[in-house]
């Protein structure tokens, strides 16, 4: 049985990867910081672990990971926060806060993981980055930037790792209707508008997400690493699509 660590996954996107990990027999640890909620979801979820810690947090990293036990076959750095906003009028805080939660996170998190992947030899880390990070979108403070530099942090770790057995990727979603999105979607006039500048004309679900997940974790795709799947419909390779040809 495989055993993987959800980060952020009592809710969202986090959610609907650790349901499908555990449908898909894997032991799921769902670290989260809402302890309620978390232990609420593991209770209906079954074979899983509810981890309660702030990813940003090295000693309850620690402490988390040692509760789960042995490190797991899979980590999926998801846990993320978004401060909307124009740059200049955002605070120092939510500068460190988003920092803190979208980069350091994932890099204490993959850090604690490696070391026990390493002494088994084998192990995969997935980082959920964002489109955010491939074309910065005004109005999202740090945001942008976090995602693209967990990016570069993916190459960096696949190739780092990549010799000890440990493979590194990330997906990047687009415009997908779950997760910190879902209240933004809900207005149905950003809904259109949104849908009709994707070229496959819609928005994205969890489960195309999670679908990448599940394939990039398979025996099909035991020799990709370092790399970002893209899954946003088309949209960051559609630029000229939306400039005017006269």
């Amino acid at each position: 049985m495989r055993r993987a660590i959800v980060t952020g996954g009592a809710s969202g996107l986090g959610a609907d990867m650790a349901t499908a990990l555990v449908a898909a027999g894997y032991q799921v640890g769902v670290m989260d910081l809402d302890r309620e909620r978390t232990e609420a979801f593991c209770s209906l979820l079954g074979n899983s672990v509810p981890l309660v810690a702030s990813v940003s947090d090295s000693v309850a990293v620690e402490a988390a990971f040692a509760e789960f036990g042995e490190a797991p076959d899979l980590l999926i750095n998801n846990a993320g926060i978004v401060r909307v906003g124009p740059l200049h009028e955002q605070s120092v805080t939510d500068y460190i806060q988003v920092i803190n939660t979208n980069l350091l996170g994932p890099s204490l998190c993959s850090r604690v993981a490696a070391k026990g992947m390493i002494s088994r030899g084998s192990g995969h880390i997935i980082n959920i980055t964002s489109v955010n990070g491939i074309h910065p979108a005004p109005g999202v403070g740090l945001y942008a930037a976090t995602k693209s530099a967990l990016h570069s942090l993916t190459q960096l770790m696949s190739i780092e790792w990549g010799p000890l057995g440990i493979r590194v990727n990330s997906i990047a979603p687009g415009f997908i209707d779950a997760g910190m999105s879902k209240p933004f979607f809900e207005n149905q006039k950003v809904r259109d508008k949104r849908s009709s500048g994707v070229p496959l004309r819609s928005l994205g679900e969890a489960s195309d997400i999670t679908n990448a997940v599940l394939f990039l974790d398979s025996e099909q795709a035991k020799y990709i690493t370092g790399n970002e799947i893209v899954v946003d419909g088309g949209v960051t390779n559609s630029v000229f699509a939306h400039l005017p040809r006269e």
